[in-house]
């Protein structure tokens, strides 16, 4: 009883593909049609293997002689091209599966009484033939389906088959159907043994459903890595990508409180005013806003090497951390800010949505230093997140632009670490030293503009310091 229970559960759980999401289904099918493109392929060269072994065979029949072989084989050879090019262009209805199943072993029991018509041979000879083997490979190709019912119609067509090819050789002689009891006999002659003829039938049927046991396992199995793959894909939006592929390699399991030093330089972007923008928008025009705006910075962002922290409300936080080189992630961080202050200048040509952005002008500061990087949270609510005082600095920096008016600073060391190491900057520096709210003392700061522009809050630059080499 207790291995009844675990077989109707095992394939109980089949069952579950009809209530996965339909984006589940869709990955299920599409790999259900690669491996029903593979199948065909491999008829394909089962059918030109035929074609080739009977090309140099020895012929034993008259040259007059009807040969139906060929035919058969160029039947077969014309449905394997449609079948492969239907299975190309569209995925396959089950009803066609069922059908090319029949008509597979249909042609290949054909090809097989086709062969002693054509040698001129007894109808015994049929069942003596190896060709007997590809019904095996037959069976066996169903599985690539991940469906068990496909490999359970193929086994009882193989076995239906050849028991008809049994009836067909006692039946079309009646008079000398060469019955014999003798496995000797059997082996050594033309003569017909039906018990080792119900052999081959059972050994069909076990090998069919061995095939169907662990396609049904399989299938399972399937199903469980497809919706796990598409799960991780789905959640792996909610990070960086270099952060989702950093999770999936990773040898440890990730925790909380697990995390490592790195030198690193932090990026904060704001949009002026966003909040009391907003106010005056609608909630899909505040998201959508929003989303204009993401998909210009993130970009860029990404193309200099950083990694998006997180996205807080209007305001975005990235970190630049190229292999512990602090200088190198120095230069990438502040290459961003200046990309996506350029870039600011044609938001209003280019994405009508952002006009209001644009106007408002954003906020953007960078420093770099130590930081911590790691997994907080509990066991079922994690967040990567990057922990130090770069990274509090970085975020007063950014402030900051609203007492200068200005849209870009850099910390002073940040942006000569980022020169020293070949950073050639494409916009105005001004070298500062003043007061940033939340910090004790004269700053050294470089605040960077576009040449030419026109400071959005109408402030005065600060007195500029001679950059010191």
């Amino acid at each position: 009883m207790a291995l009844i229970e675990f077989v109707t559960k095992h394939f109980r759980r089949g069952t579950r593909r009809d209530q996965l999401p339909g984006r589940v289904r869709t990955a299920l099918n599409e790999r259900e049609r690669a491996n029903e493109i593979m199948a065909r392929l491999i008829q394909l060269t089962i059918v030109m293997i035929f074609s080739l072994i009977y090309a140099i065979s020895p012929k034993t029949s008259p040259d007059e002689a009807f040969s139906p072989v060929p035919y058969v084989l160029g039947a077969y050879l014309f449905f394997s091209i449609v079948g492969l090019i239907w299975s190309i262009r569209q995925r396959l209805p089950h009803w066609a599966v069922y059908g090319s199943i029949l008509f597979d072993f249909g042609l290949l029991y054909s090809l097989m009484i086709s062969f002693h018509i054509q040698y001129m041979q007894p109808a015994s000879f049929i069942l003596k033939a190896p060709t007997l083997l590809y019904v095996f490979i037959f069976i066996a190709i169903r599985a690539l389906r991940f469906e068990s019912r496909f490999v359970l119609v193929s086994g009882m067509a193989a076995a239906a088959g050849w028991a008809a090819m049994m009836f067909y050789v006692i039946r079309i002689d009646p008079g000398d159907n060469m019955l014999t009891r003798s496995y000797v006999d059997y082996l050594t002659s033309n003569s017909i043994l039906i018990g080792a003829e119900i052999d081959k039938i059972l050994s069909i049927l076990l090998v069919t459903g061995v095939l169907t046991l662990v396609v049904n396992a399989s299938n399972n199995l399937l199903v469980t890595a497809v919706t796990e793959q598409v799960a991780a894909s789905d959640l792996s939006r909610f990070f960086d990508t270099s952060v989702a592929s950093g999770i999936r390699e990773n040898a440890e399991r990730l925790e909380a409180g697990k995390g490592e030093t790195r030198e690193a330089a932090i990026l904060f972007v704001d949009i002026r005013g966003f909040t009391r923008m907003a106010a005056d928008m609608e909630a899909s025009e505040v998201m959508a806003t929003l989303s204009h705006y993401q998909s210009r910075i993130v970009p860029i962002v990404q193309n200099c090497g950083g990694v998006i922290d997180k996205f807080i409300g209007d305001g975005i936080m990235a970190t630049f951390s190229i292999g512990g080189d602090r200088p190198a992630s120095s230069a990438a961080a502040v290459q961003a800010a200046e990309r996506i202050l350029l870039d600011v200048q044609k938001w209003s040509a280019e994405d009508p949505a952002l006009n209001a952005v644009h106007a408002s002008g954003i906020g953007i500061g960078v420093a770099s230093g130590s930081v911590a990087f790691g997994a907080v949270g509990q066991e079922n609510r994690l967040e990567i997140t990057v922990i130090g005082s770069a990274v509090n600095y970085s975020a007063k920096l950014e402030k900051h632009n609203k007492v200068l008016g200005s849209q870009l600073i850099v910390a002073d060391n940040t942006y000569r670490e980022a020169l020293a190491s070949g950073f050639k900057s494409s916009l105005i520096a001004q070298f500062q030293n003043t007061q940033v709210e939340g910090t004790t003392g004269q700053q050294a700061i470089v605040v960077l503009d576009i040449a030419g522009a026109v400071q959005p809050f109408g402030r005065q630059q600060r007195p500029v310091e001679p950059i010191r080499r």
